[in-house]
């Protein structure tokens, strides 16, 4: 993979339909300008591929640390085919970020891997805020966008393994 890639393109199929996947997003307030720019590609991805925004429930939690939680708590609300956890954890003067990114990415793992749903992964783990700003509608495209794109691909994949008929007795 290139190191400057934007990855933020359209690739999903265009012949799915979309209109009846109920879609969960967790954002952290803490950086809210960067994650307020990781919600609104998230969103207008999901619209744009035909999401309605009804089926769309957005939860705020205070920070990237809640993000599992709060999947998790706005799962059992609603129900959704997929979430997406939307946050930024800027590194600073100590190891602080290195904990928060471990928990987040485990609990969100953990989440998706318990509940059977995809649980995309939307946190942004740089060094600085203009790293941030980068992958927030900068130069690195949103990963909002990409995050959007790739809950509604696994969701599709999941609704093609269900449709397929077992061989074997699985």
């Amino acid at each position: 993979m290139e190191k400057n890639k934007n990855l933020s393109k359209d690739r999903l199929e265009k012949q799915v339909d979309y209109s009846t996947y109920q879609i969960g997003i967790v954002v952290s307030e803490w950086n809210e300008p960067i994650t307020g720019a990781l919600l609104e590609a998230c969103n207008n991805t999901l619209i744009a591929a035909g999401v309605p925004e009804s089926n769309i429930h957005v939860l705020w939690v205070p920070g990237a640390f809640e993000l599992p939680l709060g999947a998790k708590m706005l799962a059992a609300k609603e129900k959704l085919d997929g979430l997406v956890c939307l946050g930024c954890v800027i590194k600073g003067d100590t190891r602080h970020d290195e904990y928060i990114n471990a928990a987040v990415s485990q609990g969100i793992m953990q989440l998706s891997l318990v509940s059977g749903r995809p649980v995309t992964f939307g946190l942004l783990t740089v060094e600085n805020e203009q790293q941030a700003l980068d992958r927030a509608g900068g130069k690195h495209g949103n990963k909002g966008d990409e995050a959007a794109q790739t809950v509604l691909k696994m969701i599709r994949i999941g609704k093609e393994i269900k449709e397929q008929k077992s061989s074997i007795g699985f």
